[in-house]
């Protein structure tokens, strides 16, 4: 029974965070100074935190340890700030479907952290799922959305572009994050203390940012002075993505929680497909590259 509490809650992530996916790249067009990062890390501090607050009122408060607190803030560092703020850069630039597909990319990176910092063996199995995930990175690029002159563009010309490179330094800061979150969730069993602190700490380092990088700056100031309905939807959805994560994580195996969260790129796809048709279309290349970066993930966990 607790396997399929642990399964719903993961698959319920997927789509609250495919469904944030599709909201960020209605809301949020390129060039604009608000891209919805940083009001989803004050939805997600307000409403993890009020979770708390009622549970534990409710319940009882759990004992909560120092360390618990120090990993919880490490996982915000990775995931509310570098892993969240730069998937939200993605998908201005890219749209929902390619950014949502390069996510696969997370279990990539979590494999090479695994090997190179906590000493873990690389199987066969994980060589063969790094390189169906690399050849989905391949994939996107292979195609483009909205030029048809992509396809004969040179590699290196591609990459210019912002989204490709935002893509992966957020996977990065996600595989970081969700290792550190991990060893918090072992010293207190609390989704909701978990994703409060995580997103406090987020927000508070995008503030500060704000101070040397004039962009950031602008991004807080609008997202008071011009609310966007569609960014604070996107807010709200990525806010019960997190916690559900959290509450995943806390009765599952961390590798069966990301398998199942693979299946945020295929409802993705179908919302995108629904309700971004004037914007962004369904290619060969962006379904190759999810199913690839599914098949790799797969093999990764050794499904």
């Amino acid at each position: 029974m607790t396997g399929l509490i642990g399964d719903g809650y993961a698959l319920a992530s997927a789509s609250c965070f495919a469904a944030a996916n599709v909201l960020i790249a209605r809301g949020a067009k390129l060039g604009d100074a608000d891209n919805g990062a940083f009001v989803s890390l004050l939805l997600t501090a307000a409403i993890s935190g009020a979770g708390w607050i009622a549970l534990g009122i409710a319940r009882g408060f759990e004992p909560v340890t120092t360390n618990a607190l120090l990993w919880f803030a490490g996982a915000g560092v990775f995931t509310a700030y570098i892993g969240r703020v730069f998937f939200y850069a993605s998908v201005q630039h890219l749209g929902a479907m390619r950014s949502s597909a390069m996510k696969r990319l997370n279990p990539f990176f979590a494999v090479m952290l695994g090997v190179a910092v906590l000493g873990e063996t690389l199987t066969r199995g994980m060589v063969v799922g790094l390189a169906l995930i690399f050849a989905s990175f391949v994939a996107l690029l292979a195609g483009s959305r909205g030029d048809p002159q992509a396809d004969r563009k040179p590699l290196g010309r591609r990459l210019v572009n912002a989204g490709y490179i935002y893509g992966p330094i957020s996977a990065l800061g996600y595989a970081t994050g969700y290792l550190l979150r991990k060893m918090g969730l072992a010293d207190a069993h609390d989704a909701f203390l978990g994703a409060a602190v995580g997103c406090i700490v987020g927000a508070a380092i995008f503030a500060a940012t704000g101070a040397v990088r004039p962009e950031y700056a602008r991004a807080v100031k609008a997202t008071f002075a011009r609310p966007n309905a569609w960014l604070i939807a996107a807010g709200v959805m990525s806010s019960f993505g997190q916690i559900l994560y959290f509450a995943a994580l806390n009765v599952s195996p961390m590798s069966r929680v990301g398998l199942i969260s693979t299946m945020e790129v295929f409802v993705t796809l179908f919302l995108g497909m629904a309700l971004l048709r004037r914007t962004e279309s369904l290619t060969p290349a962006v379904a190759l590259a999810a199913a690839l970066g599914v098949a790799g993930t797969a093999f990764i966990i050794g499904v």
